[in-house]
């Protein structure tokens, strides 16, 4: 039986490519944004790894991501000093986009009415995805939040996901866990020994031989722990 429910925030509850899309085509308006949104979520991700894999802290990341970009669209080589600036300008912008996906609070008051725990285990800043919950209205919602930031493992590490099971007083098999990615969150959670939930939100036909379970919303989420 499943005992509490955890989830993974960018991608999952949080629309962060949405947000981020908007918030650097704000930042350059004359830049062709066809080119200039994918190009950000590529140099985001390729900072965030580094990040992760302990190579940058958590603003290095953020000057390495700006930096490239600055190059790349013919700006000149930027100092610490003006991608710091820059990236104040472009968080409010962001944080201004923040937007939970339309499926989040009905799936979210429907597991709350079977009295579940909720939580999130993310990659990230805690100070930062603290700040989302909260900008989301969510925070009292999903109030065990596990952060790589804290743990000093990040997703897909078994250890992270058995420090949020620890935070409940669960055994892993207690738990289920959903995320967007299909290796960093459900197959890690499953290799962690929780119920790992790939959410899908491409609705693309799904891979042959899935080794976990599937949904393309949330909607569909309280059904499938019920089962």
């Amino acid at each position: 039986m499943i005992a509490a429910v955890l989830f993974d925030l960018d991608g999952t509850l949080l629309d962060h490519d949405g947000a981020a899309g908007d918030a650097i085509v704000r930042a350059f308006p004359d830049a062709d944004a066809a080119w200039l949104v994918p190009r950000w979520t590529d140099l985001g991700e390729a900072a965030v790894e580094r990040y992760l894999a302990g190579e940058l802290d958590f603003t290095g990341q953020r000057r390495a991501r700006i930096r490239a970009l600055a190059r790349e669209l013919g700006l000149g080589t930027w100092d610490a000093a003006r991608a710091d600036a820059w990236f104040d300008g472009y968080t409010a912008l962001y944080e201004a986009a923040w937007r939970p996906y339309p499926d989040v609070a009905p799936a979210l008051a429907a597991l709350a009415a079977r009295g579940l725990p909720l939580g999130v285990i993310t990659n990230g800043d805690v100070r930062q995805q603290r700040s989302k919950l909260e900008g989301l209205g969510l925070a009292e919602r999903l109030p065990h939040l596990t952060a790589s930031s804290e743990i000093g493992h990040a997703k897909p590490a078994a250890e992270i996901f058995h420090a949020a099971c620890a935070g409940l007083a669960l055994e892993p098999g207690a738990v289920a866990y959903v995320g967007d990615r299909l290796d960093t969150d459900a197959r890690g959670a499953a290799a962690a020994g929780l119920t790992g939930v790939w959410l899908d939100r491409t609705g693309a036909p799904a891979p042959d031989g899935p080794d976990v379970a599937r949904i393309t919303a949330l909607d569909a989420l309280p059904r499938l722990l019920a089962d």
